[in-house]
């Protein structure tokens, strides 16, 4: 479990995961808050591969629940 790749993609998405929560706390974001969470924890406990798939799939998830908020406010 501790291999170089898992040490590498766990400092990357850990990094990216904490922008995230930071970002959500200071704008009250929830999809943020909530995705930086995820991929932290994510980071932590799950092997290289599907930590990327997973915190790839969260950054997805963060972008399409903040852009369909942003949609439906001309509506």
């Amino acid at each position: 479990m501790w291999s170089q790749s898992f040490l590498w993609a766990s400092v990357f998405w850990g990094a990216i995961g904490s922008g995230y929560f930071i970002y959500g706390w200071r704008q009250h974001n929830t999809p943020a808050l909530v995705g930086g969470v995820i991929m932290s924890a994510v980071a932590c406990f799950v092997p290289a591969l599907p930590m990327s798939l997973i915190c790839i799939a969260a950054i997805f998830g963060v972008w399409w629940m903040i852009h369909r908020d942003n949609t439906n406010i001309g509506e």
